[in-house]
């Protein structure tokens, strides 16, 4: 069973790709800051029909100093990692000119620097074992913008073009 990351997998379009993968026969890996009520009832319906196809690691990507471990605990727990789906966000609202920069710089270490680096991590051990493959979660506010979401559009955008 090929293992796939999944950041921002404990709800919403995350745990949706998660379930997908499990459903495609892939063991889907969780990432969030901790477990929702949503990916505890997917675990246990996952593991009814296919044991240990969905897991759960509790992680801040927002301390990056600490993705190389998480990236090495992966391999050690589960084995090869095959693929990674950045998903994880947070939005940040408010205008731009009243914004603390503190706010600004936890959307662009969770947005922008930690998916860029998770992937660098991951990407070794891919590279090592013959490929893998790398999903990138953006948003249309990337292209369009949206009043109060300067931010979170502009960390959108950077992972566009990091993709690319």
């Amino acid at each position: 069973m090929r293992n796939v990351v999944v950041t921002g997998g404990s709800r919403g379009i995350g745990l949706g790709i998660a379930r997908r993968l499990t459903q495609a026969g892939f063991r889907a890996i969780a990432i969030a800051r901790k477990e929702s009520s949503e990916l505890t009832s997917a675990i246990q319906e996952t593991e009814a029909a296919n044991p240990g196809a969905l897991k759960f690691v509790p992680f801040d990507l927002a301390e990056i100093d600490r993705i190389a471990d998480l990236a090495k605990r992966l391999r050690i727990d589960f084995g090869p990692v095959y693929g990674l789906v950045n998903n994880a966000g947070i939005g940040g609202e408010g205008t731009l000119a009243l914004m603390h920069n503190s706010q600004i710089e936890q959307v662009l270490r969770l947005n922008t620097l930690s998916p860029i680096v998770l992937t660098k991590y991951l990407a070794r051990s891919m590279m090592a074992d013959g490929g893998g493959r790398v999903v990138n979660v953006s948003s249309i506010t990337a292209f369009t913008g949206y009043s109060g979401l300067s931010v979170y559009s502009a960390t959108k955008a950077s992972l566009i073009g990091f993709t690319r």
